[in-house]
């Protein structure tokens, strides 16, 4: 019997497999990946541990809005030599003014209503400025300012400032993992704001 059958066989395994890991790099480059929660900062959104994925595709054409759930590499000045992802809500886009008043986040001169924020027997934590640190910042355009619903736990834009649209991977749609958590991970609405969700 020849052995050409057999090498055909095993070319089409090759191929097969090449193929499949071309697919699944073009997919998790240029489509959605998969991200760990390794912070505390976006509880009880999200808790340590829960896997989402990431919308690569969609913001090549949408841009980023308030109230988008982001993954993004922190500023190489604040986190020297890389770090692990920061996954962050974006609270003001370019063009915005962001300030801290009474524990309260505004925006553009009105109070940003958070129903995300994490809650301590029901009562929403207050967003406090980083000690000694700014409560008002003007963003630029390309820029970003990102903290987590959890204030009190959250290395965020109140430290190191707005991020460039350059760092970010995208956005966090869906959680998988853990399966009893599986389901969209819903935007809010803030009705009253430029582009808002009536």
């Amino acid at each position: 019997m020849s052995q050409r059958p057999a090498i055909g066989c095993l070319f089409e395994i090759v191929e097969t497999l090449v193929l499949t890991v071309v697919i699944f790099w073009v997919i998790q480059t240029f489509v959605a990946q998969p991200y760990k929660v390794q912070q505390g900062s976006m509880e009880q959104t999200l808790e340590e541990g829960e896997y989402v994925l990431v919308d690569k595709l969609t913001p090549r054409w949408a841009d980023f809005a308030r109230g988008d759930i982001v993954v993004f590499q922190p500023p190489e000045a604040w986190a020297p030599g890389g770090a692990i992802p920061f996954i962050k809500r974006v609270i003001g886009v370019g063009g915005d003014t962001v300030e801290l008043l009474d524990g309260v986040v505004q925006v553009n001169g009105r109070a940003l209503d958070e129903p995300y924020l994490y809650r301590v027997e029901g009562i929403p934590q207050p967003t406090e400025p980083t000690p000694g640190g700014a409560t008002r910042w003007v963003i630029p355009d390309g820029q970003l300012f990102v903290m987590g619903d959890h204030r009190g736990n959250s290395s965020d834009s109140r430290t190191f400032g707005p991020i460039d649209i350059s760092h970010v991977a995208g956005r966090a749609f869906l959680r998988y993992w853990p399966f009893e958590a599986f389901g969209i991970l819903e935007a809010p609405t803030y009705p009253g704001f430029a582009g808002a969700t009536p």
